[in-house]
C-alpha cells in the first residue's frame, strides 16, 4: 500500500539553474555597477558643456566589460581558495556549475572586447586605464592577498581608478577633479573593506588570507586604519568644492555624510565587534552613491 501511494505521488521536477546566471554571477555584477556608477560621476563631472550621451554609452560598456572581466578572472584565479571559504562556496566554479576552463575563455573575451572598444570608441588614455586597472588588479592585488596585509591598501588603487577613466573618456587628460574623484574612491575603500573582513575573519583565516582585521586579532591597529582612512576621506570630500568642481550645497552634504561615516567607524573602533562592523560596512555601502549623487547634482559648470 506504501509502494502505490509513493508510487502514484507526482514527480516534481528540479529546474536546472541557468548558466547564463553562473556566468553572470562570475562578473560580480554589484561591483560591476558600483564601477560603472563611479564611471559615470567621472565622466559627468568633467564634461564641460552639454552632457554626450554615445561617448558617455560607449565609456560605460566598455568600462563594464573591463571590470566583469576583472571579477571574473579574479574568481578563477581563486577557485581553490573559494572552496576554503563558506561566503564563496557556492560560486560557479568551487561549486562545479562552471569549468576552469570556460571560465577562462568566457573573462579573456570579454577584456578584450572591453579594452578595444574603448580604444575604438573613447580614446588610447581611457584604455590605457582600464588595461591598468584589470592588470593591476589581477597580477599585483590578487596574489599579494595570500601575502600581506597591505593587500588592501594596495588593491584600493585599481578599485579607485574608474571614475578617472570616465574623466578621460570625455576630455582626453586629466586634471586635479579625476585625482580628487581617485583619492575619494580610494579613502573610502578601507573602512568599507575592513568591515567586511573583520564580519567574516574566520572565513577569511580559513581560506589563508593575512588580512590586517585577521592578523590583527585585537583590532587596535584596524581600528586606527578605519579611523585615519575616515578622517581622510572627509578632507579630499571637501576638496571638490575648493577647486570650483562642486557647489555649497555639495559642501554641507559632504560634511553631514563624513561625520555619520566617522561616528560609525569611531564605534567600530571602541567596539570591534560583528555588529558594529555590520553597521560601518551598511553605512559605507550607503555613503558612496550618495556621495556621487550630491556631487552630479551640484556640480558647478565651468
Amino acid at each position: 500500500m506504501k509502494a502505490d501511494v509513493e508510487s502514484a505521488s507526482p514527480v516534481i521536477p528540479v529546474l536546472a539553474r541557468p548558466r547564463v546566471l553562473d556566468y553572470l554571477e562570475l562578473t560580480k555584477p554589484r561591483i560591476t555597477l558600483l564601477v560603472l556608477a563611479t564611471t559615470l560621476v567621472g565622466f559627468y563631472l568633467g564634461t564641460e558643456g552639454k552632457l554626450q550621451i554615445w561617448p558617455l554609452f560607449h565609456t560605460l560598456l566598455g568600462t563594464g566589460l573591463v571590470a566583469a572581466a576583472a571579477s571574473a578572472l579574479n574568481m578563477w584565479f581563486e577557485r581553490d581558495l573559494d572552496c576554503l571559504m563558506k561566503r564563496t562556496a557556492s560560486r560557479p566554479l568551487p561549486a562545479g556549475r562552471l569549468q576552469p576552463g570556460e571560465a577562462l575563455a568566457f573573462s579573456l573575451v570579454i577584456a578584450a572586447a572591453g579594452l578595444v572598444y574603448l580604444l575604438l570608441f573613447t580614446n588610447i588614455l581611457a584604455c590605457a586605464l582600464a588595461a591598468s586597472t584589470l592588470l593591476s588588479y589581477l597580477f599585483v592585488y590578487t596574489p599579494l592577498k595570500t601575502r600581506t596585509w597591505l593587500c588592501t591598501l594596495i588593491g584600493a588603487v585599481p578599485g579607485a581608478v574608474p571614475p578617472m577613466i570616465g574623466w578621460a573618456a570625455v576630455n582626453g587628460s586629466l586634471s586635479y577633479g579625476a585625482w580628487i574623484l581617485f583619492a575619494i574612491v580610494f579613502f573610502w575603500q578601507i573602512p568599507h573593506f575592513y568591515a567586511i573582513a573583520w564580519m567574516h575573519r574566520e572565513d577569511y583565516k580559513r581560506a589563508g588570507f593575512p588580512m590586517l582585521p585577521i592578523i590583527d586579532r585585537e583590532g587596535k591597529r584596524t581600528s586606527r586604519q578605519v579611523s585615519l582612512s575616515l578622517l581622510a576621506l572627509i578632507v579630499v570630500t571637501l576638496l571638490p568644492s575648493g577647486i570650483g568642481l562642486a557647489g555649497f550645497s555639495y559642501l554641507i552634504g559632504a560634511v553631514a555624510l563624513g561625520l555619520i561615516f566617522l561616528a560609525s567607524g569611531l564605534y567600530f573602533a571602541r567596539m570591534r565587534d560583528r555588529m558594529s562592523a555590520l553597521r560601518l560596512f551598511i553605512i559605507s555601502v550607503c555613503y558612496l552613491p550618495v556621495l556621487m549623487a550630491l556631487l552630479a547634482i551640484d556640480k558647478v559648470s565651468p
